[in-house]
């Protein structure tokens, strides 16, 4: 599976003249998926955005700050879950 990261750290604006303002950005391409992370903060608050971008298709999940530590944690569990389970030979990446 051919994988690249990146890691773009951006520092607030002064004055914020946008409503919305990047504290951070990370791109991970997987196979044919673009995933971009972006932590933001508005008014409102601080979230993170992670956009899927397909072949020019994109979809967007927003997770509220306050639950980026349970993110992460569901993470790890499934990853665990995924290495103790050997994938099928029909599904494992070319060598």
């Amino acid at each position: 599976m051919a994988m690249t990261f990146s890691v773009h750290m951006l520092m607030p604006k002064p004055g914020g003249d946008t409503l919305e303002d990047s504290l951070g950005i990370e791109r991970l391409t997987v196979e044919r998926k673009n995933l971009t992370f972006i932590l933001r903060e508005n008014p409102r608050g601080r979230f993170l955005r992670i956009t899927e971008d397909v072949g020019g298709r994109r979809d967007t999940v927003i997770v509220p700050a306050a639950g980026l530590r349970q993110m992460r944690d569901a993470l790890d569990r499934l990853i665990e879950v995924d290495e103790k389970h050997p994938r099928p030979a029909s599904i494992l990446p070319p060598a």
